[in-house]
């Protein structure tokens, strides 16, 4: 480890992020720090549905509580198409506090603001399209 290494950059990191590839939403937890996070929390400021509106994803035993994450580990949960989402009245801004512990104890806690409303706008929200019919 190189002596200029500061000391924020040796400790776990743990982060919500939201991406849309192929106009699927999919919402990804993951610890981009260089240590493991224990007693990982993550507490959104609204119930957000996915799934048709079937699942409460902000509810899901990933967010409430994971013991231990190690460095680099993801976890990535499929949450609707764009398209369904935003047409189901989901929010679209969704504030995320992520809470964790190193391994000595210090705290940590993130909170990461996320409008989804930037993926409509990049035209990244597809609809189905039918396929006509032969006879």
């Amino acid at each position: 480890m190189p002596a200029t290494a500061s000391a924020s950059a040796l400790r776990p990191h743990v982060i919500v992020d939201f991406a849309v590839d192929d106009g699927l939403l999919t919402i990804r937890l993951k610890n981009i720090g260089e240590r493991p996070a224990y007693l990982v929390k993550t507490v959104f400021d609204k119930p957000f549905h996915g799934l048709g509106g079937t699942k409460c994803i902000s509810e899901m035993r990933v967010f409430r509580k994971l013991d231990f994450m190690p460095p680099g580990k993801e976890f990535s949960q499929f949450v609707d198409s764009l398209a369904t989402y935003a047409r189901g009245k989901q929010p679209m801004r969704i504030v995320a506090t992520i809470s964790y512990r190193d391994s000595e104890g210090s705290q940590f806690q993130d909170r990461i603001a996320h409008d989804l409303r930037v993926y409509v706008e990049l035209g990244q929200a597809r609809v189905a399209r039918k396929e006509p019919q032969g006879d």
